[in-house]
């Protein structure tokens, strides 16, 4: 690709993380980034060369971006495409980075900026925010969802592919509905069912607080999420309320199924249930294990290079230590950690971690 100009609209973990990619590969791409103030972590990206120029409004500089970015909420992104409508230039592609797709494809092509704009969904981040948890390394074999539409230009969704594949993610392409249904049944459903569970426990805790005290083993793994920006998910659940809204009364029926099979005793129902359940999730790539084996998981970040995992089995097969499982984790939308190491008992998982560290890799830890 030839040497673009990019504009950043919002520049947190994920847009730092982008734009530290692309210099990374190309350090003759300019980027130029809006912010409503002045940041300290932003001026410090200029220091370093990541930023070439810092804005505080939206206007003129964005005229001659050939991509522009919005990595704002994604309530907040709609607000930024009539601003950004007399702007733009007819060649530029404007695209974003939220987990919602539908509303901003409609309002962009309402605007009249449907040719312009491709949908984009990088599925990597952090419990860590803010551009100074941003990593040049973050998108590496991660999912990067692209959602076109019938009125893009071939030429621009192979430009997007190719930006995608070269930030070293997984690029797939998708509808926005398809996006949209597929997002809301395995992370928004689940990040408000974790959140009901939580508050569910917490409405019918006693005053000694027994249920919080008891509920660091299963309960607070299979939860971990509720603990994500409630001001994210609120501006989520309603840019997608409509996938949401079918899942949830999907969800709540296969719910009362389940407690009518529990009320009325039916063990072959509720056998049925867990099994198919459980072939299912064991099913899906890089499986979690169950919680007594997640006391023996480590997450590392590590860079996308030859030779990379193999260094790490060497370190640890030299000192003695057998590995159960290692695989690369595509969707880490919500927690970090690039690599997840499997060990087979506790001694072992502690030793890893010790040598890792004493190696310089960065052990991510889940809480």
């Amino acid at each position: 690709m030839q040497n673009l100009e990019l504009g950043f609209i919002g520049f947190g973990l994920i847009g730092g993380s982008i734009a530290r990619s692309i210099k990374k590969k190309n350090g003759h791409y300019k980027i130029k980034v809006y912010t409503r103030r002045k940041n300290p972590h932003l001026e410090q990206g200029v220091e370093e060369g990541v930023i070439d120029e810092l804005l505080y409004d939206i206007g003129e500089p964005f005229s001659s971006c050939d991509i522009i970015f919005l990595c704002a909420p994604v309530l907040k992104n709609l607000e930024f495409l009539p601003l950004l409508k007399p702007l733009v230039k007819p060649s530029c592609i404007i695209t974003d980075v939220g987990s919602v797709k539908g509303s901003i494809c409609r309002t962009a092509a309402s605007l009249g900026l449907g040719r312009q704009f491709i949908g984009g969904h990088p599925m990597a981040g952090s419990e860590k925010t803010g551009y100074e948890n941003s990593t040049d390394i973050l998108l590496e074999n991660a999912y990067y969802l692209l959602t076109p539409d019938k009125e893009n230009r071939e030429e621009d969704i192979r430009t997007m592919q190719t930006l995608v594949t070269d930030l070293g993610a997984n690029c797939v392409v998708l509808s926005p509905d398809e996006h949209d249904r597929i997002t809301a049944a395995i992370s928004h459903v689940p990040h408000i069912i974790a959140a009901t569970l939580v508050n569910m426990v917490r409405c019918n805790d006693s005053d000694e607080q027994n249920m919080k005290a008891f509920a660091a083993g299963g309960f607070k793994d299979i939860t971990r999420i509720a603990s994500s920006s409630p001001e994210m998910w609120q501006d989520i659940c309603i840019a997608n309320r409509e996938s949401i809204d079918y899942f949830l009364r999907y969800f709540e029926t296969l719910l009362e199924k389940f407690r009518q099979s529990i009320s009325g005793e039916n063990m072959s129902a509720i056998y049925e249930e867990f099994r198919s359940a459980g072939d299912y999730r064991d099913s899906i790539p890089v499986k979690k294990s169950s919680v007594i084996a997640r006391s023996y998981e480590l997450f590392i970040n590590i860079d996308d290079r030859a030779g990379a995992i193999a260094t790490i089995a060497t370190i640890l097969s030299v000192n003695g230590i057998s590995i159960k499982n290692i695989g690369i984790i595509h969707n880490r939308e919500y927690a970090d950690g690039i690599m997840k190491l499997e060990l087979y008992n506790e001694k072992d998982a502690l030793t890893s971690r010790r040598l890792l560290i004493q190696n310089r890799y960065d052990i991510v830890d889940r809480n």
